[in-house]
């Protein structure tokens, strides 16, 4: 079961997908874009957002092949490929990305959807501040709409935990 942790920068994805894997016995797939910047020591350009689309499905792929075997595993995926197109849309002017984003948006069985309620932190090459995160965060409402089992999850601590964890159980059903 694939489950995407989506949202725009600083509202806390990383430590919600790490939370609900220890709690409910899961996989991660790590933000791609993440480990990027770090090891290029820059943010990427236009012309690399594909690969780095490409690559965020690679690594969810790969962990379907891994717990291919584990019927009852859960792989929580620290962002989603859409929002690489929806920062190509917004940094580049580039909406060329969205329909294969889109179409892929497909697999996950739920999608919690972070809202921007913690407080922004700056944490080097990946945050650009409020201005940035409020526009992302409009660009992914729109292309969520279409999208079933879409879970807004907002505040903060064990509250964005429950609110997360309970969205989670509500899309499992009866077990």
């Amino acid at each position: 079961m694939l489950v995407c942790i989506i949202g725009a920068e600083c509202t806390g994805k990383t430590v919600l997908a790490q939370q609900l894997a220890a709690q409910f016995g899961g996989v991660v797939v790590p933000e791609g874009l993440r480990h990027w910047c770090e090891e290029h020591g820059r943010t990427p350009l236009a012309t690399e957002q594909v690969a780095l689309m490409q690559t965020q499905i690679y690594k969810e792929n790969k962990a379907l092949a891994l717990t291919e075997n584990a019927r009852a595993a859960i792989i929580f995926c620290d962002t989603a490929a859409l929002l690489t197109a929806v920062y190509s849309q917004h940094y580049f002017a580039d909406s060329s990305l969205l329909g294969a984003a889109q179409a892929h948006h497909q697999r996950y069985a739920l999608t919690l959807w972070l809202q921007p309620d913690l407080p922004w932190v700056a944490d080097g090459l990946q945050r650009d501040g409020v201005a940035v995160q409020a526009a992302v965060h409009g660009l992914l409402a729109q292309q969520l709409a279409s999208q079933p089992w879409v879970f807004r999850i907002s505040g903060s601590g064990q509250a964005r935990l429950h609110a997360a964890r309970a969205a989670l159980l509500q899309a499992l059903g009866p077990q």
